[in-house]
């Protein structure tokens, strides 16, 4: 089955994934981009699993103030080495991350960090669990997931702070 170099395209647009991932990807889906999709998510979820056990000693710290000055938020970004945490796609995930805490407030980083019998709702207070604000169709879990498959690296928010004025 030939594919076209546009449907290809399209696929790398949507995912971010590698050009051959996306190709064989489609022709596994017989030309199917929904199926394709559902093809590279299970792969990236794979990969994450794969580098799920690997430290994350590197990394960086973005902090967000909103406009006003009102509402601001830190947060440990952590990956495996100093080269991914220099890109693009590293630091814009940062930024995305502490804008998000800014903005809906979490108590926690993951569920497991949820005192047992706290009377709060999982996924609001965790972080991992909210709607990420600029797609609330995902996760924030799922964003991160999206950003370990294109970088290949392990990454982790290690902590976070939000700071509101008089709060």
């Amino acid at each position: 089955m030939k594919i076209p170099t546009y449907r290809i395209k399209e696929l790398r647009n949507q995912t971010g994934a590698g050009i051959m991932d996306c190709r064989n990807a489609l022709l596994e889906a017989e030309g199917d981009t929904g199926k394709a999709l559902q093809i590279l998510e299970q792969r990236n979820l794979a990969q994450v699993q794969k580098k799920a056990g690997r430290s994350a000693n590197q990394g960086i710290i973005e902090a967000y103030i909103h406009t006003g000055g009102r509402i601001g938020a830190m947060v440990e970004l952590n990956c495996e080495t100093d080269f991914v945490a220099r890109t693009d796609e590293f630091k814009e995930l940062a930024h995305n991350l502490a804008m998000q805490i800014a903005a809906q407030d979490p108590q926690f980083v993951s569920r497991e960090e949820v005192p047992e019998g706290a009377d709060t709702e999982p996924e609001a207070a965790c972080l991992l669990l909210q709607p990420y604000i600029k797609n609330p169709d995902k996760t924030v879990r799922d964003i991160i997931v999206e950003t370990i498959a294109k970088v290949g690296e392990n990454i982790k928010v290690s902590r976070f702070a939000r700071f509101e004025l008089g709060g």
